[in-house]
């Protein structure tokens, strides 16, 4: 009985330190990344963007050293010949906010202002086309969603929208909000529904990280041309929702 319980232990202490090694790692390049952008902000925006997605990449990389995670991808023959698209993505934890980067084209994010604010990587954050907005203020929200977000896409940018709006833990499910689908339906570009299962193993709100294989599915494009979006709310959030019984079982 002694061996596996030895075995656990040590398991554990491997889990804390990954995640301390991850956390320090992430925090002193972040401080050397986030300055770097901001000293950027006169030069075009690929090269802003390109150091940050160097960046991300070498997180990829530190958090499957230091903590065992990697990541799988399918269904990326969904996206191949889809120049600009809206991404509805189910939302568990700050893995996908990095990891949809590496994975998708060129992008931006709907993401809350008060992010802006933290010093240094939110200011650096700021020079990266992030389409920010004030969640208590729902009209101005939604509004600066469709003009902004329509702009950007107009630029060749995906659009990456969480419509939980807030991260949920592995077996829940919130309402889809409706703003990235009106974004579909105002703007007539297509829909890509993605559902992973990060949660699992980079929990909400959860400093310790445990290893394991994240999957990503990329779902089938959902054509905005002619759908209201309720209607488009509904295919992308019924894809997931099974997708995600699948992934969590």
């Amino acid at each position: 009985m002694k061996q596996p319980i030895t075995l656990s232990l040590v398991n554990k202490i491997k889990i804390y330190i990954g995640s301390t090694l991850l956390l320090i790692s992430m925090v002193i390049s972040a401080l050397i990344v986030g300055p770097l952008i901001l000293i950027c902000f006169a030069c075009p925006f690929h090269v802003r963007y390109y150091i940050a997605y160097v960046w991300i990449k070498w997180v990829m990389w530190i958090v499957n050293v230091c903590c065992g995670i990697r990541f799988t991808v399918e269904g990326l023959e969904n996206i191949k010949a889809i120049p600009t698209a809206i991404v509805l993505s189910k939302h568990q934890s700050a893995w996908e906010t990095l990891a949809l980067r590496v994975i998708l084209p060129r992008q931006t994010t709907l993401l809350k202002r008060s992010l802006l604010q933290i010093p240094v990587w939110g200011w650096a954050l700021s020079l990266l086309k992030p389409i920010a907005i004030d969640r208590t203020q729902q009209r101005a929200a939604l509004k600066m969603l469709i003009q902004q977000g329509t702009v950007c896409l107009n630029e060749g940018l995906w659009v990456v929208v969480f419509p939980e709006g807030t991260r949920t833990a592995p077996g829940e499910t919130k309402k889809f909000n409706a703003g990235g689908a009106i974004l579909a339906e105002k703007s007539g570009y297509p829909v890509i529904p993605i559902a992973h299962n990060a949660g699992q193993y980079w929990a909400r709100n959860s400093f310790l990280k445990y290893p394991g294989m994240i999957t990503v599915r990329i779902g089938p494009v959902i054509e905005s041309q002619g759908k209201k979006a309720a209607e488009i709310n509904s295919l992308a959030s019924a894809w997931i929702a099974a997708e995600m019984l699948e992934l969590e079982a």
